[in-house]
């Protein structure tokens, strides 16, 4: 491939065929092993990345990678290899292996493939790939553009550096049941990170967008202006006193409380007994008026698919309607255990959103009145079996509506379901860069712990 060609142009909808046929060709070698059934998954990457830092270029990256992952049974035995090499000999030692350890576990009575009367149908066109003719000299153009925005202050001592990525990739699942379907998609972005500095320390921020078209992508400038700007509110930042007060969420957060959210409703947490919300069905854990959903057949989204990772269909449904928790997120196995039927969720959720209360972040911030705004998180203390919530913080204090000064160093604390019925409102400034969509989530008051 030259240097100046598009690195998207070599993988694509074209290279289905013959991933559908190495899948086929692994199947086929699972029977002829001795199998009596078989599931095998084929995942393509290609793709070109460009790191700047301080006006010099740090790493142009092309990638191609490629991973086939065979699961075998025999009767409701398992096994499972994997390998990056598909020479003929390689599919056949890694299908060799799958059945080693096949054959030397213990029966599980819930393993086993989807039946071919529960398997999705042809896939709808779901609009995933657009490619994007980008060079690497015109990579590095954009990438030192986006940071030369974003250190355009005096303040901006230093960069962390700025990115532009694109990628394509294909994705190819087949099963002995009869299921053999795929999709090629794409997805794009551009980042930067930058550190500011005054008498009172330094801080550091960053913006990024990403989609799976490059039109739809925030400008170069635009992502280092709006780095900057996240950097430089930062300056000045302090520790807050401890107290009660009401938090709202930025759209970024809000969507990781939505992450735990679907982590407690997955069926491996409820099967495992490791989920607060096992055997909530038909609780009301929301206020009225609150609406989760998913629609894996979002034309464009970024976690669209009208197949799970069982081969079974996908379709738009709601976890939560009326503030009522209606369903869980299932995929064939977890149901199973759980003596439910699936939900199309093997895999996860696809494209989850919240519905807005028709309040944009400034409407929710005169609505809080006084209060912390949270616009980062960090560390790990969440615990899905008991719903408790404890973790690190920055973001500003709020008076009257108005942001007063930038926080750091607190904790915000509580309990995940006091903090699910506690919302009191969803913002329209929805964030859709990921598989979750949300505005900004005002909450009830929690304890905020600084000083």
């Amino acid at each position: 491939m030259s240097e100046n060609a598009s690195v998207t142009a070599e993988l694509g909808p074209h290279s289905l065929g013959a991933a559908r046929d190495l899948v086929a060709r692994v199947l086929d070698e699972a029977k002829r092993q001795g199998a009596t059934a078989a599931e095998a998954r084929l995942n393509l990457a290609q793709g070109l990345s460009v790191d700047v830092r301080l006006g010099e270029v740090e790493t142009v990256e092309f990638h191609r990678d490629r991973g086939l992952g065979v699961t075998v049974f025999f009767g409701q035995r398992k096994g499972h290899a994997s390998t990056s090499d598909d020479s003929p000999q390689s599919l056949r030692d890694a299908v060799a292996a799958a059945c080693a350890i096949a054959r030397h576990t213990e029966e599980d009575p819930h393993a086993g493939l989807a039946a071919a009367d529960q398997l999705a149908g042809p896939e709808p066109d779901l609009g995933l790939y657009h490619p994007w003719a980008l060079t690497t000299e015109q990579a590095i153009e954009e990438a030192l553009r986006c940071e030369n925005v974003a250190r355009d202050d005096a303040r901006i001592v230093n960069s962390e550096g700025a990115s532009v990525s694109t990628g394509v990739s294909v994705q190819v699942l087949g099963t002995s049941a009869g299921f053999l379907q795929g999709h090629a998609g794409t997805f794009h972005s551009r980042s930067s990170a930058v550190v500011a500095e005054d008498a009172n320390g330094m801080q550091r921020d960053y913006w990024y967008d990403g989609n799976r078209r490059a039109d739809l992508i925030a400008s170069p400038e635009q992502v280092g202006e709006e780095a900057r700007r996240r950097t430089l509110a930062r300056l000045g930042a302090e520790v807050p006193s401890t107290g009660q007060w009401p938090v709202l969420l930025s759209p970024e957060i809000a969507a990781t409380l939505l992450a735990h959210f679907v982590s407690a409703i997955s069926g491996g947490s409820l099967y495992r007994r490791a989920s607060f919300l096992r055997d909530r069905l038909g609780e009301k854990l929301f206020p009225a008026g609150i609406e989760i959903r998913e629609n894996p057949l979002l034309a464009g989204g970024n976690g669209s698919s009208g197949f799970d990772a069982d081969g079974l269909p996908t379709r738009a449904q709601a976890f939560v309607e009326e503030g009522v928790l209606k369903r869980y997120a299932l995929g064939l196995y977890a149901a199973r255990r759980l003596g439910m039927d699936p939900t199309g969720n093997g895999g996860g959720v696809r494209n989850l959103s919240i519905n807005d209360t028709g309040e944009d972040q400034a409407a929710l911030l005169r609505r809080m009145g006084t209060g912390v705004l949270v616009t980062e998180v960090m560390g790990q203390g969440v615990n899905l079996v008991t719903g408790d919530y404890s973790r690190g913080a920055a973001g500003f204090w709020i008076e009257n509506g108005v942001i007063q000064k930038p926080l750091q160093e607190f904790t915000i604390a509580g309990n995940l379901g006091d903090m699910f019925a506690g919302i009191q409102g969803s913002g329209t400034d929805v964030d859709r860069r990921g598989n979750i969509a949300s505005g900004s989530l005002l909450l009830a008051p929690m304890k905020v712990a600084g000083v």
